[in-house]
């Protein structure tokens, strides 16, 4: 799926791709790492502040939509169908973020899993009327954990093929 996302965007700036890729639920932080890292061959430091800025960049603003549009948007069939899913899938998740409310929710979005991340920690946050900007907050710090974590397992891993090959 990475893969055909380069594809249709190498006409654009490395750095630029790096910035989408992390932005999209598919991938956040997650993806942008990795590719960053071993295949635009960018610094630790450029790789991380790019996928973090990516991955930070929508949060605020679908929050915000969650909190002020989407019970609007329930009467489109496509829509409710889809968010009805999602909604469920992370409700199921949620009792530590219930219970520890923004720790939780940091923790959530750190845990680099599927179904965990930003975007499913903005309807986390949604779900359990959790308060917009302590939410942001919170989402930033998982974001910044999820990040270091990403960072450190990348390097390991291509360290490890180096030693191998």
């Amino acid at each position: 799926m990475i893969e055909q996302i380069l594809n249709y965007l190498t006409h654009l700036p490395k750095e630029i791709i790096v910035i989408i890729i992390a932005m999209l639920p598919i991938a956040e932080l997650r993806g942008a790492i990795p590719v960053a890292l071993t295949m635009f061959k960018f610094g630790i430091t450029k790789s991380f502040l790019l996928a973090l800025t990516g991955n930070f960049l929508f949060v605020l603003p679908f929050l915000w939509f969650l909190n002020h549009l989407h019970k609007y948007m329930m009467s489109i069939k496509w829509y409710n169908k889809f968010f009805s899913w999602w909604f469920n899938r992370v409700k199921s998740k949620t009792q530590n973020i219930e219970k520890y409310e923004y720790i939780g929710l940091s923790i959530f979005v750190a845990i680099p899993l599927p179904m965990t991340g930003a975007w499913s920690g903005c309807v986390a946050s949604y779900l359990l009327g959790l308060n917009l900007w302590k939410s942001t907050i919170a989402i930033f710090v998982g974001i910044i954990i999820a990040g270091i974590i990403v960072t450190i397992s990348t390097l390991s891993v291509a360290e490890g093929i180096k030693l191998v090959f």
